[in-house]
């Protein structure tokens, strides 16, 4: 049970402990130094596409797996965002297996370092 210490001008303090904290550079996988976070990043952003299209057409991961050319297995792994056996051209193939359009654009970076990402 957490202690509760009335403050003189009314407002309670919880015993709460207190967490270090620092703001994130945007990318979870470059945050806790992980090889190729960009790439995993971008993984991760067509996976979550993929299960949002699964999810929304209330489909099976058999049928699924039908429509991907892969196993229920895979699908299983795919939907739990484990990526690691899939490129990303083999996630984009997913993609437009489901119907969907994927475009690729090339610019110039307003930064010096340029990025990669995905606009739904």
């Amino acid at each position: 049970m957490t202690k509760r210490v009335q403050k003189p001008n009314g407002v309670r303090k919880t015993g709460a402990k207190r967490f270090a904290t620092e703001k994130s550079s945007g990318n979870v996988f470059a945050d806790l130094g992980l090889p190729h976070p960009e790439q995993e990043l971008l993984k991760a952003q067509l996976t979550l596409q993929i299960y949002r299209l699964i999810k929304r057409r209330g489909i099976t991961q058999t049928e699924a797996g039908k429509v991907l050319g892969i196993k229920q297995p895979h699908v299983s792994a795919l939907m739990r965002n484990r990526t690691g056996a899939f490129s990303v051209e083999r996630l984009m193939d997913f993609l437009t297996a489901l119907g969907q359009d994927v475009e690729i654009i090339v610019r110039p970076a307003r930064k010096g370092h340029g990025g990669v990402s995905v606009v739904v």
